[in-house]
C-alpha cells in the first residue's frame, strides 16, 4: 500500500510539475505579449508627440513667414496709395497740382491742364504706377482704349430738386 501511495504521490508531483511548466509558459507568453503591446503603444505615442511637436514648430515658422510677407505686401500697397496721392507735388509731375483731381479708380487722376490759370489746354487722364511692373489692370486697359478711340463726352445732368 505504501508503494502505491508513493507511486500516486510521484505521479501527482509529475502531473503538478507539468501543469506548472505549462502555466509558467503561458504566463511568460502573456507577459511578453503585454510588454510588446505596451512597447508598440509607447512607440506610437512618442512618434505622435514628435510629429505633433514638429508640426507645431513648422506651423509657427510658416505663420511668421506668412505674416512677414503680408506686412511687406501691405507696406508696398500703402506706399503705392500714398505715392498716388502725392504725385502731383513731385518735381517730375509736369502739370500744376491745382489742376489735378484724384479719382483713384479706374484712373488715378484727371488733370484739367491750365484750369487754375483760367485757360484750359487739355484734359489728361493719369494712371500712376509704382513698383517693379507698370502693367495696367484689365479695367485700366479698357479705360485707356476708350479714351484713345475718342469715346469721351461731356454731359450736364440738371437735378431740379
Amino acid at each position: 500500500m505504501i508503494s502505491t501511495l508513493i507511486l500516486f504521490l510521484a505521479l501527482l508531483i509529475v502531473y503538478l510539475f507539468i501543469k506548472y511548466i505549462k502555466l509558467k509558459g503561458r504566463v511568460e507568453s502573456r507577459a511578453r505579449d503585454l510588454y510588446e503591446s505596451w512597447q508598440a503603444r509607447e512607440m506610437d505615442r512618442q512618434v505622435s508627440e514628435k510629429a505633433d511637436t514638429l508640426f507645431r514648430t513648422w506651423k509657427l515658422d510658416e505663420e511668421k513667414k506668412i505674416r512677414q510677407d503680408a506686412i511687406k505686401k501691405s507696406e508696398a500697397v500703402i506706399r503705392g496709395k500714398v505715392t498716388e496721392h502725392l504725385i502731383p507735388y513731385f518735381p517730375d509731375f509736369e502739370y500744376n497740382p491745382k489742376d489735378a483731381r484724384f479719382l483713384g479708380t479706374p484712373v488715378d487722376f484727371i488733370v484739367f491742364d491750365g484750369l487754375s490759370e483760367g485757360a484750359m489746354n487739355k484734359v489728361v487722364f493719369v494712371e500712376v504706377k509704382s513698383g517693379k511692373t507698370g502693367a495696367l489692370s484689365q479695367r485700366e486697359k479698357l479705360v485707356r482704349e476708350c479714351i484713345n478711340r475718342g469715346k469721351v463726352s461731356y454731359e450736364i445732368i440738371h437735378n431740379r430738386e
